[in-house]
């Protein structure tokens, strides 16, 4: 009896990525964290050494984790496990889809390997999460194979401003794309430096075709609630339980908040 299933097309990593919707991704540097992550209701976890924070105020070159932490996260919990590659690094995507992760996030925070290109993501079955700050560079990297897009943000800081601003970017410029004829959204794909079929589906569906996650400067949940409203389909949150003397109490706080972010009214489809 033959085996007719197909893994790592487009719609799949693309549909593995939309059943996070709603949900948070809490970065975590060990596999202690990652449980209580998992406990609090952590839609995935993101496997890093440092946290971005400590990445900004210690410098230097960054690359990707130990995939000794990461094997030894995986195998502390049952929900998808992601890790960090830099930018344009094809070798390290490599290593960490051999790993088994559950999706990789083609990383800013990171010191980039390629200033001028990113990974092919379509020659790899595990999904891709990357960031953006505007409409072109969104579907730049969906054309490049990207399951999930998040607004870059400024990581690490505390400050939303810069996740607020590229998200009001997006959605402004998918407007704009909704208001143009067909002909228009020829110059305007061009413009942005983005393909025209996909530029054509976002007016369309007037969102993104991938889902759209929020990160940079989400370090209270405050600042979760209140952006509820915005064009943001999920949340990546950094800093909690590396920088917390009580990494269980921070944990069981999320707890009760997240069901304000999965509630279906606060998110788009």
């Amino acid at each position: 009896m033959t085996d007719n299933h197909v893994t790592g097309t487009f719609t799949v990593k693309s549909g593995f990525a939309k059943m996070m919707k709603g949900g948070l991704i809490m970065d975590v540097i060990n596999a202690e964290q990652a449980k209580i992550a998992e406990a609090s209701g952590a839609c995935a976890v993101m496997a890093l050494e440092r946290v971005p924070a400590d990445i900004r105020r210690m410098g230097g070159v960054s690359r990707m984790s130990d995939p000794k932490m990461i094997k030894e996260i995986m195998a502390a919990v049952s929900i998808p496990v992601m890790a960090k590659v830099r930018i344009g690094h094809f070798a390290e995507a490599q290593i960490i889809q051999s790993l088994g992760v559950d999706m990789i996030d083609e990383s800013e925070v990171l010191t980039m390997a390629d200033e001028e290109n990113h990974v092919d993501k379509h020659q790899f079955k595990t999904p891709f999460v990357c960031g953006a700050r505007n409409l072109g560079e969104a579907l730049r990297r969906i054309s490049e194979g990207a399951a999930m897009i998040r607004t870059k943000g400024e990581a690490g800081t505390g400050n939303v401003v810069e996740a607020v601003r590229h998200a009001r970017a997006i959605s402004r410029q998918i407007r704009q794309a909704q208001a143009m004829g067909p002909e228009e959204l020829y110059s305007f794909a061009k413009e942005i430096q983005a393909p025209v079929d996909l530029l054509r589906e976002t007016a369309k569906l007037g969102r993104l075709p991938v889902v759209n996650f929020a990160a940079g400067g989400l370090r209270r949940r405050p600042t979760c609630q209140c952006s509820c409203n915005w064009a943001w389909t999920g949340y990546l949150w950094g800093p909690g339980f590396s920088k917390a003397t009580a990494p269980k109490s921070v944990g069981g706080r999320w707890y009760k908040q997240l069901f304000i972010i999965r509630t279906p009214r606060f998110w788009r489809p």
